[in-house]
């Protein structure tokens, strides 16, 4: 009884193990055999790793901020302007300290900072409104990107202070490393082991009963938007470590092309969290992601950015029909549906022969 435990224990770990690792591994083998197939390098060198790893990062990270709202109804359109414009702010504050590595760092903490005024500022008025998020959302949108634009004078900033946070980041590919490590292991604590995270989870699995049984909504909702926040913060500091600017002329939504980028891999995310935990199932499509991002930079020259938007979005079409119809698709991997089609047009056969001969 005991061996048949164990091997049923073992069984379960290792369907787990596979669930968790398939996507990821079948993008790699993929994507090494297409840049192979090209005679082109996915990562190159330490600067290609370090653009893989921080790129890997933007991808999570917003994974992360865009599943907390969503998972309990609240759509939010806010995220890339909080991105900008915390970064922007940051950048103003430090540019009259001296350029080293050091005012990078201060930069972090101040678009984290910054990020987490941001998103409690759009939940506040999400509260006080009382209208649907999607609107309040579209809202704060505009104004966020009205005060960046005001800031930047609609310009492109670079050199300075975001230069300083290219330099570093691209020399030291470890703090990118860093800091995904530790928003995943802040997004598992918060929201799988404090209470804070259960009410959250009882509030995504009935809103109506549980604040019924006690649960505060509100709260619990402006906490949310000030950890969406304080995460586009971080996004918005590693896209300046990853291009060595900042951009200040976004208007009439320009900023919400950010957070398209992570719908992908939420969903991918989402289904690798079935066999471990959805956190760790959204890194593990960050770094997907960032996979197929170094494989088109390796082929810059022959895949356009619009051909590049085009595979992302083939990708995430396939992938939700892929969900919408998982059990046929399984039965038609594993020659079921093929099995049940002949089983059902042989029984249809059955019952016009038996009605003939009635």
């Amino acid at each position: 009884m005991k061996q048949l435990l164990t091997k049923q224990k073992a069984k379960e770990i290792g369907i787990r193990i596979a669930g968790t690792l398939a996507i990821p591994i079948v993008f790699a083998v993929v994507l090494l055999i297409a840049c192979a197939a090209g005679g082109k390098t996915m990562i190159s060198g330490v600067s290609g790793f370090s653009n893989f790893l921080i790129y890997a990062g933007i991808i999570t990270i917003t994974t992360f901020a865009l599943s907390i709202n969503l998972g309990s109804g609240r759509f939010d359109f806010s995220l890339g302007s909080m991105a900008v414009l915390s970064t922007l702010i940051s950048v103003r504050i430090t540019s009259s300290m001296p350029v080293a590595s050091g005012t990078a760092i201060i930069n972090l903490l101040l678009c984290i900072i910054i990020g987490a005024i941001l998103g409690a500022a759009s939940g506040g008025l999400y509260v006080l409104l009382k209208i649907p998020p999607i609107i309040t959302s579209l809202g704060v949108t505009l104004i966020f990107e009205g005060i960046t634009y005001s800031i930047a004078s609609g310009k492109y900033i670079n050199g300075g202070e975001a230069m300083a946070i290219y330099n570093f980041m691209n020399n030291n590919w470890w703090f990118a490393l860093i800091i995904i490590a530790v928003a995943l292991a802040v997004m598992i604590f918060v929201f799988d082991h404090t209470k804070f995270g259960r009410d959250y989870s009882a509030l995504k699995e009935g809103q109506k009963v549980s604040v019924n049984t006690g649960i505060k909504e509100i709260p619990n909702a402006i906490v949310c938007y000030v950890i969406c926040g304080a995460l586009m913060g971080v996004v918005g500091f590693l896209s300046v470590a990853r291009s060595g600017g900042l951009d200040g002329r976004s208007l009439s939504f320009g900023s919400i092309g950010i957070m398209f980028n992570a719908f992908l891999p939420m969903f991918i995310g989402g289904f690798i969290g079935r066999f471990s935990n959805d956190k760790l199932g959204y890194l593990l499509a960050g770094l997907s992601m960032s996979m197929l991002n170094s494989t088109f930079a390796a082929y810059i020259n022959e895949i356009s950015t619009s051909t590049q938007s085009i595979i992302n979005a083939v990708l995430l079409v396939v992938f939700l029909i892929y969900l919408s119809n998982e059990q046929t698709c399984k039965d038609l991997v594993t020659g079921r549906l093929f099995k049940k089609w002949y089983i059902a047009i042989k029984t249809k056969s059955a019952d016009r022969k038996a009605r003939k001969g009635a």
